[in-house]
């Protein structure tokens, strides 16, 4: 895909439904008693590997044009599949579906593309073991394939070392089929679209952030949960690109509409009004079960920020285009504590660096982060995206601010979270070229 330096962008963009709820209202239908409706889902490539998982379970799931429908069979209806579950590219799926297996009467395999099968998961391993799960890395190396037997669970009190939404679901979801409660304390609390949902759905969570910090989330053992109604808001993560365009570009204006604005997703708002950012707020609601906003962006001068500590949980997806905001931003911005990056489609603090310094940004990695020099002037480049989309699209973002053109390779790999971003993209330059 080639990005050519843009004058301004203008319009509305309705962003794609958010990831993390599409993955997790599938599933949580699927256990559910009666038919879940689910409307503004995502059509992402990992979000679909989470219904063919569940359909090779014995879950009918009939996706439309404008809903998704999830015949649940209930806790207990789930069937065993008759091949390998395939789990794509969605580390989303493996961790979470995992927490669901363990507490099944059949036998499971799972495995997905090779970049997901060497992603740890030994974050999941170790707990669920604990639990009673017959779970193993088929070869040792503590990733997919994961073999899931049937084992007979019990409660824990576990301490994450990582605040990850991902370790704390699977947890939890396996907690479910567990005697007696189950809880996971974290260091900051991360992303709690598990908790909400699964108390919508009628099972009993509670959670608590202590005097220093943590946070533990707890769940009792379930007899039921109940098909619900679900609207999808849009994803952070996916309207982080076109914020970031809306702030770098000039003369550009954009109504970024139905975002999800849950405060432990939502970390990017706060460190871009940090940076100075022009947003405002409009239509703010949480009718859906999750706060949303429209959000009128317009382009603006950036100063340099810190992100660090408890803000990394709430923003772990957006660094990479954070990082770019920054490039562009005045001072020296310091990114710390997200070593978590390392572990994701690829080691996002190599592959965002490597791209900066291709496009002639001051950067330094670091052990934890980077450090991003801004000011330099920002020039197009060939940009490789190692087929992790957030790479792909963050940097595509920076080549519509940069001077001359940027080449993204692999740039179809956006699809896993964002079909249709560059036909977007497009659309908004038109927009601005009418005007």
């Amino acid at each position: 895909m080639e990005i050519k330096t843009s004058t301004g962008l203008c319009g509305e963009v309705d962003i794609p439904g958010d990831k993390s709820i599409s993955h997790r209202s599938v599933m949580f239908g699927a256990l559910a008693k009666g038919t879940t409706e689910i409307t503004h889902f995502l059509q992402g490539a990992d979000c679909l590997s989470t219904i063919s998982c569940f359909r090779e379970m014995g879950i009918e799931i009939e996706n439309t044009a404008d809903k998704i429908l999830v015949h649940g069979k209930g806790l207990h209806g789930l069937s065993a599949p008759r091949r390998t579950l395939n789990v794509g590219n969605s580390g989303t799926t493996t961790r979470l579906i995992s927490g669901i297996l363990a507490g099944q009467g059949f036998e499971s395999l799972l495995s997905g593309d090779d970049s997901l099968n060497s992603r740890p998961m030994n974050r999941i391993i170790r707990p669920l073991k604990e639990m009673g799960a017959e779970i193993e890395s088929i070869d040792g190396s503590g990733c997919a394939p994961l073999r899931i037997r049937p084992g007979v669970l019990h409660s824990i009190d576990y301490t994450s070392t990582v605040a990850s939404a991902q370790v704390k679901s699977a947890i939890l979801l396996a907690g479910l089929y567990a005697s007696g409660t189950t809880s996971v304390t974290e260091p900051v609390l991360s992303r709690n679209h598990t908790e909400l949902m699964l108390n919508s759905f009628g099972a009993d969570v509670a959670a608590v952030i202590h005097k220093d910090g943590s946070a533990t989330a707890s769940v009792r053992p379930c007899e039921e949960l109940f098909a619900q109604k679900i609207k999808v808001p849009g994803d952070i993560s996916s309207a982080a690109y076109f914020i970031a365009a809306g702030l770098i570009v000039p003369h550009s204006e954009l109504l970024i509409k139905n975002v999800g604005i849950n405060p432990t997703r939502a970390g990017l708002l706060d460190v871009v009004k940090a940076m100075g950012a022009d947003i405002t707020y409009l239509n703010v609601n949480s009718d859906s079960g999750e706060p949303t906003a429209d959000l009128l962006v317009r382009s603006s001068s950036l100063k340099a920020v810190t992100v660090e500590g408890a803000a990394i949980p709430t923003l772990i997806d957006e660094i990479p285009m954070i990082a770019v905001l920054a490039a562009f931003a005045d001072g020296t911005t310091v990114i710390r504590d997200a070593a978590e990056l390392k572990v994701k489609e690829t080691d996002r603090i190599k592959t965002t660096t490597e791209a900066l310094l291709n496009m002639g940004a001051d950067v330094t990695p670091t052990e934890d982060g980077m450090i991003i020099r801004g000011g330099n002037p920002i020039h197009g480049g060939q940009i490789d995206s190692f087929l992790d989309h957030r790479i792909a699209m963050a940097f595509a973002v920076a080549g519509l601010a940069a001077d001359g053109l940027t080449t993204i390779k692999d740039s179809q790999c956006v699809d896993v979270s964002y079909p249709g971003f560059f036909e977007t993209l497009q659309r908004l330059q038109g927009k601005a070229n009418e005007n």
